[in-house]
């Protein structure tokens, strides 16, 4: 059984959405991690580029709105030397109150109309711009999500010593539409 039975809708494929201009890196997933193993099995788990981190930080969100615990495991992953504060955990928890659909928007093909509903495989959109590296061990890259008209940010921090990129904070479980099935005025 998956942890993301209860939260699956019909998985249509609409149309992808389109890439931003600029430098972006599209990372496809043709399932989605459901446990820190699984997340670090994938190819991505290297943590080589901040891009690869913030890709992982949508999957391990997406698990988070399923099964918590499995979620900050990976996340906690993700961060590295700075795992999840208190603060954290409590912010995540109030937003996946009643956004759980919040994480998945972030894929292609998922927009309001269809709740959220990813295209699969599932793909996700990493990009930078010209600000986005203020240091040479911090990025603060850029994803769009089917429900918000501008893109939202994830920062992350290098460890030098070990060469690897570690989510320093994201700023992409925020509001965004409501999905058709939850919009009484649809």
């Amino acid at each position: 059984m998956s942890i993301f039975d209860n939260l699956k809708n019909n998985f249509t494929s609409p149309a992808p959405a389109s890439q931003p201009s600029g430098g972006s890196y599209t990372f496809t997933f043709n399932a989605l991690p459901e446990s820190l193993a699984e997340m670090q099995a994938l190819p991505e788990a290297s943590l080589d580029t901040p891009y690869k981190t913030a890709a992982l930080t949508v999957c391990a969100l997406c698990a988070y709105a399923a099964a918590p615990e499995i979620g900050k495991e990976m996340l906690n992953f993700l961060k590295g030397p700075a795992p999840l504060s208190g603060y954290e955990i409590s912010f995540l928890n109030d937003r996946f109150r009643d956004g759980k659909h919040v994480p998945f928007s972030y894929f292609a093909g998922a927009k309001p109309e269809n709740n959220y509903t990813p295209s699969t495989p599932f793909k996700v959109t990493i990009f930078s711009n010209p600000y986005s590296f203020p240091q040479s061990d911090r990025a603060t890259l850029h994803l769009n999500s089917g429900g918000a008209d501008s893109p939202r940010q994830i920062k992350l921090r290098l460890k030098p010593s070990e060469g690897k990129w570690y989510l320093e904070e994201q700023m992409i479980m925020v509001g965004i539409r409501t999905p058709k099935a939850a919009d009484p005025w649809a």
